[in-house]
């Protein structure tokens, strides 16, 4: 696919160590003992078991207690991403190149996709990741209690404390490449893109929760039922409605950032900043009156959510202390091999919100309903 190798990701890939003219077709297998560093098939090997444990129980809720959410949530954000993916891949072939260059490069991995573009362990984070929030989320009765606008904001919150524990870790460890010349790419946070920190790590996941919970996830809380064509046809439009959210939603950033990237930056960390505060706000006021016995116990539970989450912090955690000898001897913001490294203070505060959120979802009271289901779903599971 040389035709498709820009210079800009021509020079991403050589960095990461390996030629884009010579990656392989449309899927490529790799030893995991030949890849970059050991630290790759162990991130590989996490996310892509933890999205086949998602599926997995997402169809047995379906099939036990009569509820699709998780089902349309998981493939909804698998439809997200080959809507979002592609294009930033190969931004010549949907004739954009004049507006959008080569954003970052993925090193290989075990199991590669699109002539080395896309790693198998991306199209398993988007619904992995998405599947976790929700699930924490919904665990605690913000989306019956405030709605599905507030229970969005939520999971936006709780999505980017886990996900930007794996962005600040990923460019030091070679995971990938940002193309720091690309304007798009701009301010940076440390290593990690402003737009990254925002967009794909907070609103996406928003819009996507959103769209699952309006589409599906209230009206399973009420008791109704959907046939297959119902759940395929809105789980479409959940993915691409998404992925119309994720343009609107960082609208003030794109349109006054246009000043300038100081300007682009502050709006964006405004963004964020008014995100975490309502979500903040609602998750401790729901955990403390469910504590108190003033609010609802929620009749949700997710099993799979509360120990797979454990499981990725316990991972990254591990992660994180193997890397710190390297960060510690960085200079200018990088390590001896030239890598950029992440903030470890930033990332430190996402730890403790994800840890909390876990750790609010085993301390709080829960509805006697006798099963894991939603309050209709489960008297019409019998």
């Amino acid at each position: 696919m040389a035709e498709h190798c820009s210079p800009t990701f021509a020079e991403l890939t050589h960095e990461l160590g390996f030629s884009c003219e010579e990656a392989g077709g449309l899927v490529e297998f790799r030893s995991p003992f030949a890849l970059e560093n050991w630290t790759l098939p162990v991130l590989e090997l996490t996310i892509v078991v933890g999205a086949i444990l998602a599926l997995w129980y997402a169809i047995v809720r379906l099939r036990r207690h009569g509820d699709p959410t998780n089902l349309v949530l998981w493939f909804g954000a698998t439809a997200y991403l080959f809507v979002i993916e592609p294009p930033l891949y190969f931004p010549a072939a949907f004739g954009i190149e004049d507006h959008v260059d080569t954003m970052f490069a993925h090193n290989v991995f075990t199991v590669d996709f699109l002539w080395g573009r896309l790693p198998i362990y991306i199209i398993a984070i988007y619904p992995l990741m998405a599947t976790m929030a929700f699930g924490i989320v919904r665990m605690l009765g913000i989306f019956r209690r405030y709605g599905v606008l507030i229970g969005a904001t939520c999971v936006g919150f709780v999505h980017h404390a886990f996900y930007e524990i794996f962005d600040h870790l990923g460019p030091q460890l070679r995971w990938w490449e940002w193309s720091i010349d690309n304007p798009i790419n701009q301010p940076m946070f440390d290593s990690v893109p402003m737009g990254s920190v925002v967009v794909f790590a907070a609103l996406w996941p928003m819009s996507l929760a959103f769209c699952v919970q309006y589409f599906v996830g209230r009206h399973v809380d009420d008791g109704k039922n959907f046939s297959g064509i119902e759940l395929t046809w809105r789980t479409i439009v959940i993915g691409l409605l998404a992925s119309v959210g994720t343009f609107l939603l960082p609208l003030p950033a794109t349109v006054i950032g246009m000043i300038g990237d100081t300007v682009r930056g502050t709006v964006y960390a405004l963004e964020l900043a008014a995100l975490a505060i309502v979500a903040t706000v609602v998750m401790v006021r729901q955990w403390t009156e469910l504590r108190r016995g003033t609010a609802t116990p929620p009749p949700y539970t997710d099993p799979f959510v509360q120990r797979f989450s454990i499981l990725y912090l316990v991972v990254f955690a591990f992660l994180w202390i193997a890397a710190l000898p390297d960060f510690f001897a960085a200079v200018n913001g990088e390590t001896s091999n030239g890598d950029p490294i992440g903030n470890l203070w930033y990332t430190a505060a996402c730890f403790a919100v994800a840890i909390c959120s876990v750790a609010a979802t085993f301390t709080v009271p829960r509805a006697r309903t006798g099963s894991a289901a939603p309050e209709p779903a489960t008297s019409n599971a019998g």
